[in-house]
This record gives structure tokens, sequence and C-alpha cells, in this order.
């Protein structure tokens, strides 16, 4: 079978029905061998017999939500393609062709454009037209070496083998997101087709929460870059903090009327190791999510890896305790030249306040340097060939010690 159209479905009696007709009729109309297959969550208002009276396979999707429907049903696909659309009839299933030719042409993921193919009046809610929409999309492409313009297009198709390797985790909304962007990261031919989005013919609100379903997009978008959020900010608190910091060890700083001091010293501090913590939590996460299979491995952190040694880890440490330790050092000579008296606070933190942050980043590069070990530790994974030759090898000795020996 060639193409499966696989549709989420919650309720939606005033709708599934002509879904499936519209897309039956088009594969009868091209003459595409395929089915529709309805992944229903749990409807209540008859949504499974209107369905299956229209011509489509109904299966049951027993873990709720968006993601977790339409895994269900791509799971129970027969087709070699799969397209997924919602069953509000917003879609335009007598229009699947476009992405039936990018699929058989080679892509994996073929996704559809609504800002390019056209958005019919009251289909989108502005605040998703003009802010979700467009950001979050922005925001992808920032992130992930993506083109895709619409990120959250409903309507969509792929090779239904691609997509099951990715093993996709997400059970919400934001399972639109994570199938453009773990495609994107696995190295899939990813491309774009125009379609057009009409306004549901369903007398209820939509089940999409803007707010909470967008948050759950960006969260997402988020924890799936370290780079952006940890990296980058860690850096360039490191840099504000390190040059102001620096400034300020040896006196005073006036811009125009502002006076900074020790006290703003102390801030600078804080902005250094938070940010040296941020960017050593890039590292980890991106370990950690490599050998787990989350991002794909990494050249630039398996060669940091490989640069960094726990060794290497220890003696940047310890020369960073030593600094610390020296500048202490010098704290207490400058106390006991004033006697072991009361002292100014504006020259003795300008001592203390850098020896204590050499002190802290000493220890966290130790600790960074003996976690990165343990996650760089890497994991024996049998494959289903060394299975198989195992099995053999059993199999052979177990007929071995079964032959009957021979008398002599």
């Amino acid at each position: 079978m060639e193409l499966t159209v696989v549709m989420p479905c919650l309720n939606e009696a005033e709708t599934v029905e002509v879904c499936v007709r519209k897309a039956l009729a088009c594969m009868e109309e091209h003459g595409i061998e395929g089915e529709v297959l309805i992944a229903d969550n749990g409807s209540t208002d008859g949504s499974q017999q209107l369905a299956r009276d229209a011509g489509a396979r109904v299966v049951h999707v027993d873990e709720k939500g968006y993601g977790n429907a339409l895994m269900g049903g791509i799971r129970a696909a027969r087709g070699k393609y799969v397209i997924m659309g919602d069953a509000d009839d917003s879609y335009d299933f007598t229009a699947l062709m476009p992405f039936v030719e990018q699929l058989r042409d080679g892509a994996d993921l073929v996704m559809g454009n609504r800002f390019k193919g056209g958005i019919a009046p009251g289909a989108m809610p502005p605040l998703h037209r003009y802010l979700g929409n467009p950001v979050l999309s922005f925001i992808g492409r920032l992130f992930f070496p993506s083109k895709i313009g619409d990120f959250h297009c409903g309507l969509r198709g792929f090779r239904r083998d691609s997509i099951l390797k990715l093993q996709l985790q997400t059970g919400g909304m934001e399972f639109a997101s994570e199938m453009v962007v773990r495609s994107t990261l696995a190295g899939l031919d990813v491309r774009e087709v125009p379609t057009t989005l009409s306004p549901d013919g369903r007398s209820r609100p939509p089940h999409l929460r803007s707010w909470r379903d967008g948050w759950r997009h960006l969260r997402f978008l988020l924890l799936y870059s370290p780079k952006w959020l940890f990296f980058y900010p860690g850096v360039l608190m490191m840099m504000i903090g390190l040059v102001a910091g620096t400034a300020l060890t040896f006196g005073p700083v006036e811009i125009g009327e502002l006076a900074f001091d020790v006290d703003t010293l102390v801030g600078t501090s804080a902005l250094v190791v938070i940010g040296f913590q941020a960017a050593l939590f890039a590292v980890f996460t991106k370990v950690y999510a490599a050998e787990e299979g989350f991002l794909p491995e990494s050249p630039r952190i398996r060669r940091l890896i490989d640069m960094v040694s726990l060794e290497k880890g220890l003696v940047v440490g310890g020369l960073l305790a030593l600094a610390g330790l020296i500048g202490l050092v010098m704290s207490l000579v400058h106390w006991q030249v004033r006697s072991f008296g009361e002292l100014d606070p504006r020259e003795s933190l300008r001592l203390v306040v850098p020896s204590a942050t050499a002190l802290i980043m000493s220890f966290q590069t130790i600790f960074a340097a003996l976690f990165i070990s343990i996650l760089g530790i890497r994991r024996t994974r049998e494959t289903p060939i060394d299975n198989a030759a195992a099995a053999a090898e059993e199999a052979a000795a177990a007929i071995s010690l079964e032959e009957p020996t021979t008398k002599r």
C-alpha cells in the first residue's frame, strides 16, 4: 500500500465524515492505493462509527494527547507514505498530490506552508497568525538548520519508516515541532509545499490552547537547543562579568554621574560564576543527549571531550584554586598590615571577591571534568547482527553437546 492518511480524532462528529470522504476521493481520482486511518483518542460523540461508515479504518489510542494519537496512527498505518491532517475540515484533503509527488521524488518529510498557500479569513486567530506561528517558526529556524517557514502546519506527509526511526517522544501539541526538529537534526530530506487553511467546521472551540500550547512548543525548542538555552547566555554573562570585574578590581569606575564600586564587583563575580555554570550545563546536556540518542552526536563536543581529559580538568581547576588561595593570602597580609583591625571594604573586597570567584570556579572545573568523564564513558550497545551472531554460536554449541560420542 502506498499511502495512509492519518487523522487524529477527539469528538469530531461534525467533520470527520467529510474529511474521510475527501481523502478517499482524492486517492481514487489519482489512482493511489491507500487508506484513511482515524486515530481516535477517546471520542464520545460517535465519531468512530461515522468514520467507519465513510470508509475509514479506526484505531483506538489510549494515551491522551495530539502527539500520542498521531504516533498511534502512524504505527498502525499500512502505507509506505503517511499524510497527517486534522479531522476538523480546515485542511483540503482533496489536494494531497503535492505531498505525494514530493514523497515519490525522495523526500522524507513534506511540510505544508499555510502562509504561502493561503489562509482564509477567520481560519486562524490573529494571535496565532501574526505572533505565535511566525515567532515560534523563526525561533525554530534560528536554533536549528531548518528552512521551514511554517513549523506548526498540521498537514504534512512523510515516509513512515523515516519518522518511526526518529522515535519521537512528545505526546502533546509540541509533537509538531519535534517532528521538524528531529528530522532536521537527523539529516532527513525535509521539503515544503504551499497549502491552504480554511475555517474549521466545528461548532465547539478547538482543543488547542494558545498560551499553554505555545509555551510547550517554545519549551521544547529550548530544551533541544542547549546552545541557546545555556551556552550563549552563559558566555555572554561571563564576558560581561569578566570585563566589568577586571575594570573594577583596579578601582571605581565612573560613567557620567554613575559611580560603580565594590558592590558592583560582587555582582560581576556572580555573573562570571553563573555564566560559567551555564556553559558547563550546555556541555553536559549535549553529551548526555547524544549518548542517550535524543540529539545527534556533535563532532565538536566529541573533540572537546577528547581534548579536555579528566587530568587536564584537574590541572586547570588546581591552577584556579592556587590563584584563589594566593589572593586570599594577599588579603590576609593586607589585614596584617592594618594590625588585624578594621578594614576599608572598598580595598579589601577588591582582593577577596576575585579570589573567592577563582576558588568557586576551580571546584566547578574539577567537578565538571569528573562529570564529563562519567558522561563520556561509552556503553557497548549490541546491534541486531551481534545478537544474531551470539544466538548462532549458542545454537551451534548446543548441537555439538547433543551429538553422541563415538565409542572406540
